[in-house]
């Protein structure tokens, strides 16, 4: 995807602040706040590929979330071992409708950008067109985005993608689980959501 001009509509957190994972938790926040009970099911759909460095953000956030136990509540679709990209994305939309009754998607994915934006995360309501940085035409998804500004726009796309920074993937992935894990206990009253499998830190 790429990310337009700053707006009103979108929430702009810069990875080098020190408060980046809180800014982030309030952003998830106000998207969910209103929508965490009206919804039977939420679900992070994360959007990329393992095989580019700079589309990998989606898989990452995928990977770093799947490791822990959700609740029957909260879904996590796009990992590094099994990725949501451009041949099978189509599928899992279908399957999403197919298998829940009522659920709130949150697209994840990478994203090109302008200079000022560049390692920023950009979080907004609304549906994400993914693969548009490269020029791809997929469906739209998502009841609202998050999406990492990894590099910039222009010409030769793939090839920025291919050489963004592992370190700016990785930073980006962290704020963001960061932020998710800490606004749904927030939402839950404060209830642990997650166990982690293993005792790494996830952030």
């Amino acid at each position: 995807m790429e990310i337009p001009e700053k707006s009103k509509k979108h929430k702009f957190i810069s990875t080098s602040a020190i408060s980046a994972i809180a800014k982030m938790e309030m952003a998830v926040f106000d998207i969910l706040k209103d929508n965490y009970n009206k919804y039977d099911e939420i679900i992070f759909l994360c959007i990329g590929t393992d095989r580019s460095t700079g589309d990998s953000l989606g898989p990452l956030v995928g990977y770093k979330l799947s490791r822990m136990i959700l609740n029957e509540k909260v879904y996590v679709f796009g990992t590094i071992d099994e990725p949501v990209h451009a041949k099978n994305i189509t599928s899992y939309i279908k399957m999403i409708e197919n298998e829940f009754i009522s659920p709130f998607i949150i697209a994840i994915d990478a994203a090109l950008g302008n200079g000022e934006n560049i390692n920023c995360i950009s979080v907004s309501a609304g549906s994400l067109s993914p693969g548009a940085a490269v020029r791809k035409k997929l469906p739209q998804v998502g009841n609202a985005h998050i999406t990492g500004i990894v590099n910039t726009g222009g010409l030769m796309e793939f090839a920025i993608l291919q050489n963004t920074r592992l370190s700016t993937v990785i930073r980006m992935s962290d704020i963001i689980v960061g932020g998710i894990i800490l606004s749904l206990r927030r939402l839950s009253g404060g209830a642990e959501l997650f166990a982690q499998k293993e005792t790494a830190a996830v952030f």
